[in-house]
């Protein structure tokens, strides 16, 4: 009885607008008191989410996202990605699905992407013959393409939300950051191929290949253009695990636009510091709380009546996974990633995992639905963000990113129903 009363409480504060760490903490207190149990178990978890050493990771990949952010790296992917792709029919709206792709797995942040990107893609899409409707609806999806690319913090923050729970198989942040390469490539892919058909009918003039420009674009990002191989190859060749990697890609990012393309200056890094590590307190305070919570759950053996309870009315897992597809999606509408993670896993893995779900597939899953959500209506994030940024009413911005959605939705089908997508790179 008291999970259910503390599942209320949480609904009842929540709507009442209390910050949602102080809402997980007192659902957590309710319940151990309730049960008997010492409050300090909740300092005893929140001290042993402090001592993960993968969690170091979280504020290093963080600063060299906002880093980034802040010069204009954005400007240099999109001419550099321009030179190569840009002569291709229909070529400019490939270079925003992989711009914005790059740009989100080292910001993190959705919303960034569309007010960092969005200034140069909207007016360059448009001005190339683009239909202004799917223009529009291009900047607005793509915001939230690269959750599943690393070093995407969300990846990272289900990775440690997954290890502490220590349920079936050890989810290792290596194997999701390899796991997301695929998925989100064929979302990419889906996106490009509907875009070139979407548009067959009116055909965009592209400039032809410039050796000179492409050679140029070149020389300018050259410092930048290697971070995800420097990342990814430093991790899988074994010269440094996640959190070195963090802390060696902050300080070269540092270096690079500090002293190289001298954009940031040095007196800007406690801005840049302050508004990073403000991110990264909320997150840590309720992913702290959250994870006492979590034992709460478990010690209440929630996740496992909830199973029974779902299984004595879905025995399939295909059902069960679309169901799940459903509420993830609905989720992602009216939730930050962050909170939607440290607040569902706990619950949802378990249940997962009895369905014979691989954790790792699961984190792939969860994370494609909300990137989707970011833009799903009726309160997607993204659409608010593009209706201030672009001037746009919110219902315009419906019609723009519907179609977009519906081409991620089949995407998200086939990574839900087909598990090697995602796990074929992993050594299972």
């Amino acid at each position: 009885m008291i999970p259910y009363i503390a599942a209320l409480i949480l609904i009842l504060l929540t709507i009442f607008g209390v910050p949602l760490f102080a809402v997980i903490l007192a659902v957590a207190m309710l319940g151990f008191h309730y049960q008997g149990v010492d409050l300090s178990v909740i300092a005893i978890e929140i001290y042993r989410i402090a001592d993960t050493p993968v969690l170091l990771a979280l504020p290093l990949f963080t600063f060299a996202g906002y880093v980034l952010s802040e010069s204009r790296t954005s400007h240099r992917l999109v001419r550099v990605t321009k030179a190569f792709i840009g002569c291709m029919p229909g070529g400019l709206a490939i270079v925003a699905f992989i711009a914005c792709a790059f740009f989100t797995a080292f910001t993190g942040a959705s919303g960034v992407t569309i007010v960092a990107l969005g200034a140069l893609l909207y007016p360059a899409l448009t001005e190339a013959g683009y239909r202004d409707k799917f223009s529009i609806g291009l900047v607005t999806s793509s915001g939230s393409l690269g959750l599943l690319l690393p070093p995407s913090l969300p990846l990272i923050l289900y990775g440690i939300i997954a290890q502490q729970m220590n349920i079936g198989e050890s989810v290792a942040i290596n194997d999701l950051f390899l796991a997301g390469i695929l998925p989100a490539l064929l979302m990419v892919l889906m996106l490009s191929l509907w875009s070139l058909w979407e548009n067959r009918r009116n055909p965009i003039p592209c400039e032809p290949f410039s050796a000179k420009e492409a050679v140029s674009a070149l020389r300018e990002s050259i410092w930048e253009i290697p971070l995800p191989v420097f990342v990814l190859g430093g991790i899988y060749g074994g010269f440094f695990a996640v959190s070195e990697a963090a802390a060696v890609t902050a300080m070269y990012v540092m270096i690079v636009e500090i002293f190289v393309y001298k954009e940031i200056k040095i007196s800007q890094l406690p801005t840049i510091m302050r508004e990073s590590m403000i991110m990264v307190g909320a997150v840590l305070l309720i992913l702290g709380v959250a994870l006492a919570s979590t034992n709460f759950l478990i010690d209440a053996e929630v996740p496992m009546r909830l199973f029974k309870l779902i299984q004595a009315h879905v025995t399939d897992k295909i059902v069960f996974l679309i169901l799940l597809n459903i509420l993830l999606l609905i989720l992602g509408a009216i939730l930050d990633i962050f909170s939607a993670l440290v607040i569902m896993i706990p619950i949802i893995l378990p249940v997962a995992v009895n369905y014979g779900i691989d954790p790792v597939h699961l984190g792939i899953i969860f994370l494609a639905n909300m990137q989707i959500g970011y833009f799903t209506p009726p309160v997607g994030m993204n659409l608010f963000i593009a209706s201030y940024r672009f001037n746009k009413s919110i219902t315009e911005l419906y019609r723009a990113a519907i179609p977009f959605m519906i081409v991620l939705l089949a995407a998200l089908m086939i990574i839900t129903y087909w598990p090697a997508l995602s796990l074929v790179l992993l050594q299972k």
